[in-house]
């Protein structure tokens, strides 16, 4: 044999046995995941991309077994479902579990704080965020992957609501929680009333107006048919899903898989920062060609609002997971010069 027939002979057995290895050190990571969101919806879709990416990019060794509509558990069980074994991740929010540890407030949905998303995930990223949060998601057995934040919410109202002083019995859907607390500061009457319930309350004007969720999505729930009046861009809440997975199972995936799914979720962020904005935008031209009143708020005026909603905070601060959460937001966003001096 020739010595250049020899040496191919040994480069194929070299790269057979490196192959092999490479098969038999390669490790699989079996995860199932539960959204609340339907697949059909813009969330749902960007979650399933989500998958598709991480699925992908780990060579096929991480398989997602994903469930859509809370169609395993309830939508505020999820997180308890992938603590306990049911599931592996939970991919709703940290404001369903607010019941379980007030801290969760702060980081499913930081009313009064920040303007924009990218604000927000700047805070979680490179603010001290995820440094923060730690502790509260170790302390019932999850680690917290990152988050998908898609953007302020408007409301939908029977008359304008430009200033803090339009707030004055002003009758609204809200949701439970310290948003009833901020706005019975600034004089209006919080209804708490379930979701499926606005439509009809704003048609019996039983209410003058809801929070319910962004522009776009308020389209679509037809609220802006019976109600000629909102804000954009949105101010008050600015709800951030999560994506937090089991921390026995997450700390036992290799390293580059645990790596796949935190930059994936990074790019997810950005992916629906961005899908939003777009949609809020043809949203709100829409709604003036219809001729739907939209207020944007001055700068003084929303002040006084993030003025009232950080005076409320330490009312929920009552656990020192909270008060790490809140100390560390106020932090950064007096740096973002977002707190009055």
């Amino acid at each position: 044999m020739t010595f250049i027939k020899k040496a191919a002979s040994i480069a194929v057995a070299t790269a057979l046995v490196a192959g092999t290895a490479m098969s038999a050190s390669a490790q699989q990571t079996k995860l199932r995941i539960q959204t609340h969101y339907a697949p059909e919806t813009v969330s749902g879709r960007l979650a399933a991309q989500y998958i598709e990416d991480i699925q992908l990019m780990s060579g096929g060794e991480i398989e997602v077994e994903m469930f859509y509509s809370s169609s395993v558990v309830k939508s505020v069980e999820t997180f308890d479902a992938a603590a306990t074994g049911i599931l592996d991740c939970d991919m709703t929010g940290g404001a369903y579990q607010t019941g379980k540890n007030s801290a969760f407030q702060f980081v499913g949905d930081i009313m009064g704080g920040y303007e924009t998303p990218y604000q927000q995930l700047s805070w979680l990223y490179y603010g001290g965020g995820l440094e923060a949060a730690a502790p509260l998601y170790n302390k019932y057995g999850m680690e917290l992957i990152g988050w998908w934040v898609y953007g302020q919410e408007s409301f939908a109202s029977s008359k304008p609501i430009a200033k803090v002083a339009d707030f004055e019995g002003w009758k609204f859907r809200s949701p439970p929680g310290m948003e009833t607390k901020i706005f019975e500061k600034l004089g209006a009457s919080p209804i708490v009333m379930d979701f499926t319930e606005i439509f009809t309350a704003l048609e019996t004007g039983i209410i003058d107006g809801a929070d319910a969720s962004g522009l776009a999505n308020n389209v679509g729930l037809g609220l802006y048919d019976i109600v000629g009046y909102a804000n954009f861009p949105g101010f008050h809440s600015m709800p951030s899903d999560h994506l937090a997975c089991n921390k026995e199972v997450f700390d036992a995936m290799p390293e580059a898989h645990q790596r796949i799914m935190k930059v994936a979720m990074e790019a997810l962020a950005l992916r629906t920062a961005l899908t939003f904005e777009k949609a809020n935008a043809e949203a709100a031209a829409m709604l003036r060609e219809q001729g739907v009143v939209l207020s944007q708020w001055e700068a003084e005026e929303l002040q006084k609002f993030r003025d009232a909603a950080q005076s409320t905070w330490p009312e929920f601060a009552d656990t020192p997971e909270a008060k790490a959460l809140v100390e560390s937001h106020m932090a950064y966003l007096t740096q973002l010069g977002f707190v009055s001096q």
